[in-house]
């Protein structure tokens, strides 16, 4: 039995991930189907795909969101598979078995994946039983009578945390028993709203790590390989600000060991396509099993810059069935910042009309944006306005041309957080390699919670 070939993907996202998508699908000479919200009709991947159709609605549920709208245009396109992108329905377990029951091919691993490393208590048992490392943590939270004791088991402090979802919603640090019940409530009704699942589960609480990623990209027969890692250190409220590769500071042969063990253990257990293995990294050295991202990542341009390797390009090509190529060798330093529309000192998202917005055109720098000049940065998704990847021969390479890049992009009509970017990049522990998720707090005063 061939192997399927895709001729018409249907792009179901927005902004700069649906541009990407679109990009690597055109360079394989497969046409491209955009949607578009209400809110979005100015974006410019409509002009880019090959026919774009619009979506009734403004906000994410009732656009981007809106499974039979979606699928009607499917159909209606004649598309004949579909890419999620990230966030939105990217690790929908029912969205993807829809797109299969319909006939079309899922741009990501089986749904039966969305859903075991969707719920992260499922995802820590399956890493741990396959022999990967994972720091200490309890079952699901069935009984609030028995929490306590599960908490004395692990010590304070610990997380409270949901079993599905990311991005930091509902987590919450407890450092002792009289705080514990009122936080698996208040995490509890937070998971329930955010992700319709109400479970949550306790976890060892490790202090200022490291937060570091594998990309693992894996076929249909069997096998998988790693791109190395990304340090995403850098973050506030559990939200990345800046990713690199190589990781700095970390002996490259622990980075390659815990690499290989990735990929080896995902190759055991039969994932295929895409995916992410996080970890933390604690003060000794220790790393374990944060969670699986099953989807392209926000930042996956970093381990672009430094493989040559395009990973949408990969995605779509192990979604028909191509084997894997040879494992890719890492030259250079990359790094990602993130360029949001917000306040550099408060931090609360900006809105408005983008009466300039002019991404610099500058050598070993890309700009990924789901923006134009004269659109609106509405509030109703994600205040990403671009991200900037920036690559050299050497870190210190690369931190230039991003700060170059940072004063060198024209934004007016919103405020950016660009000030903020610019004195980290600039801060003396970050120029030394010294990061972690609590430096933010620790150096300028940003809340890492």
């Amino acid at each position: 039995m061939s192997a399927p070939s895709i001729s018409r993907v249907l792009v179901a996202n927005r902004g700069a991930i649906a541009r990407r998508v679109i990009r690597a699908c055109h360079a394989m000479g497969i046409e491209t189907v955009a949607v578009f919200s209400e809110a979005d009709a100015q974006a410019p991947h409509i002009d880019e795909a090959t026919q774009a159709y619009p979506l009734a609605g403004f906000s994410a549920s009732d656009s981007y969101l809106d499974q039979d709208q979606l699928f009607q245009i499917a159909r209606q396109s004649g598309a004949d598979a579909v890419h999620p992108g990230y966030g939105f329905l990217a690790e929908n377990v029912e969205f993807a078995e829809r797109v299969v029951a319909k006939d079309k091919i899922f741009i990501g691993p089986q749904a039966r994946w969305l859903g075991l490393m969707g719920d992260k208590v499922s995802a820590r048992e399956m890493m741990s039983a396959a022999g990967f490392p994972v720091f200490p943590g309890s079952a699901l939270i069935s009984d609030l009578d028995q929490a306590p004791a599960q908490a004395l088991a692990l010590g304070y402090p610990l997380m409270v945390k949901p079993v599905a979802g990311g991005g930091g919603m509902g987590m919450r640090v407890v450092a002792s028993e009289a705080e514990l019940l009122a936080a698996i409530g208040e995490a509890t009704a937070i998971a329930k709203s955010a992700f319709a699942s109400a479970g949550v589960y306790l976890e060892k609480w490790v202090s200022n790590p490291r937060h570091i990623e594998y990309q693992i990209v894996a076929d249909n027969h069997g096998h998988a390989i790693h791109l190395f890692e990304r340090d995403c250190s850098v973050q506030r409220r559990h939200q990345k600000l800046i990713e690199e590769s190589p990781a700095p500071g970390i002996d490259p042969g622990q980075l390659l060991h815990i690499a290989n063990q990735a990929s080896q253990v995902c190759e055991q257990l039969g994932y295929n396509n895409v995916g992410t293995v996080e970890t933390l990294m604690d003060t000794q050295g220790i790393s374990g099993f944060l969670e699986m991202n099953t989807r392209i990542q926000v930042e996956h341009g970093v381990t672009e810059a430094v493989t040559g390797v395009d990973l949408v390009q990969m995605q779509i090509a192990m979604a028909q069935g191509e084997a894997l190529p040879a494992q890719p060798e890492r030259q250079g330093h990359a790094l990602e910042v993130r360029l949001y529309a917000e306040d550099s000192l408060t931090q609360r998202p900006s809105t408005g009309l983008l009466t300039t917005f002019r991404p610099p055109r500058l050598q070993g720098v890309r700009i990924e944006t789901g923006y134009r000049e004269g659109q609106q940065v509405s509030p109703f998704y994600d205040g990403l306005l671009a991200k900037i990847i920036a690559s050299g021969g050497s870190r210190h390479q690369a931190i230039g041309r991003a700060k170059v890049a940072l004063k060198a992009f024209k934004v007016v009509g919103v405020s950016t957080n660009a000030e903020l970017l610019d004195r980290i990049l600039s801060h003396e522990e970050f120029l030394a390699g010294r990061v972690d998720t609590g430096m933010l707090a620790r150096i300028i005063g940003v809340p890492s919670l």
